[in-house]
């Protein structure tokens, strides 16, 4: 048997990213379907993902203006200065919230407690369907508007579908949109550790010649141990060995490169590696459809700017399908598509440049390009408004800003 559902959005992808905007424009009225294949209650598993996600203070403010930050905040470790490092040069770059008014640069989530948030607050909207698991079976796109078919029989049908379906976006292919993409000769080990003294909410990113290596400021956990989330950016080939050390081992390979700062270093739980790569699609819009997160781009870890491109994508999509449907407008037509693409698109390549630029700039050990590479840093140190900058950047609070970006309701 198959039911038919009206909706005015269907989105495809539950992570996130998806669940965000669904949340975003729910909250706002808009009646929205959310499909995913993945089971929530598997998502929210400690051993499903190990990962944790830098939220931007932009990022943050975003959130809470779409109810999703009251169900994370316990869970958040505040980024009060960021520390960058060249490897064993004593020339580094230090941001330190002070300067910029006194909020946090940022904060440091884990995603089992940020989904937990997102279903949480997906469960409290009526205007949100979540249909899952479940998956597309068949997807007509026409100029009048979308029509869904999912396994379970169930038929969809809404002015504009959404692909918040990932990097292997199978909404991305159907419409025939292309993507520049490259692998990086890098694997990104993930984990979380526990050390002897306290962080104080410092996050620290030391380039070494295979890699940037992050140690991220996280909450004490039940038992009172002082933790930080570890992005390892290590050789694809050097990678598999390092995952295969005992846990001793491992950490103390961790602790070589890191240095004595926080004390002895213990791995606390799993650890996970992902393939790093970068990919842009040459257009994030076609006929009823737009594209958000990392359906439309992903970039190198090394900012640790991944959640919030797709959270600014969120930001920018639902301001404008919103506005649209106040003034009782075809939340599909391309105008109004065509205003997020624009507002979106060249923000999101300049940082991709940029992330890549870095990975390239510090991963390799050449002498010259050292002493480059840590006079600008330490140049950039000693240049307040500059560094201002790159901290508003970081926090992403610059720019014309949506909305939600500014910390205020759809």
């Amino acid at each position: 048997m198959t039911s038919q559902n009206d909706c005015d959005v269907i989105i495809i992808g539950g992570g996130m990213v998806g669940s965000s905007l669904a949340a975003a424009l729910g909250g706002a009225g808009l009646r929205v379907a959310l499909v995913d294949r993945a089971d929530p209650a598997a998502q929210a598993d400690p051993g499903h993902d190990g990962r944790s996600s830098a939220i931007a203070f932009g990022s943050q403010q975003a959130l809470d203006a779409v109810g999703l930050w009251s169900g994370m905040a316990a869970a958040a470790e505040p980024i009060l200065d960021i520390r960058v490092s060249d490897g064993e040069s004593l020339m580094f770059l230090h941001y330190d919230h002070r300067d910029v008014g006194g909020e946090p640069l940022g904060y440091i989530v884990e995603n089992r407690a940020i989904r937990e948030a997102l279903f949480a607050r997906i469960s409290e909207l009526a205007h949100v369907d979540h249909l899952a698991p479940d998956a597309i079976a068949e997807v007509d796109r026409a100029r009048r508007g979308a029509t869904v078919t999912l396994a379970s029989g169930e038929r969809l049908t809404a002015p504009l579908l959404i692909g918040a379906d990932g990097r292997n976006s199978a909404l991305r292919r159907e419409a025939g949109i292309r993507v520049t993409e490259w692998r990086y000769p890098q694997t990104g080990i993930v984990c979380t550790v526990t050390h002897d003294r306290p962080h104080r909410g410092i996050a620290h990113e030391r380039f070494l010649p295979a890699g940037p290596l992050a140690f991220l400021p996280m909450t004490d956990d039940a038992q009172g141990r002082h933790r930080s989330s570890i992005v390892w950016t290590e050789r694809e080939e050097v990678a598999p060995a390092m995952l295969a050390l005992p846990d001793a081992a491992f950490a103390a390979e961790l602790a070589r490169r890191f240095g004595p700062s926080l004390g002895d270093i213990r791995l606390l739980g799993g650890r996970w590696a992902y393939p790093l790569a970068l990919l842009h699609a040459e257009r994030y819009v076609d006929v009823r459809l737009a594209l958000v997160g990392d359906a439309a781009h992903a970039i190198h870890p090394i900012a640790g700017q991944g959640l919030n491109l797709g959270l600014r994508d969120v930001a920018a999509l639902a301001e404008a399908l919103v506005d649209a449907h106040r003034l009782g407008l075809d939340l599909g037509a391309p105008d109004v598509l065509a205003g997020y693409q624009r507002r979106r698109r060249f923000d999101n390549f300049v940082l991709m440049a940029a992330t890549d630029g870095l990975n390239r700039l510090f991963s390799n050990d050449l002498a010259p390009v050292r002493l480059v590479r840590d006079m600008g840093l330490a140049l950039v140190d000693r240049l307040p408004p500059v560094k201002r900058l790159f901290m508003r950047h970081a926090m992403g609070v610059v720019g014309e800003l949506p909305r939600l970006l500014r910390g205020e309701p759809l």
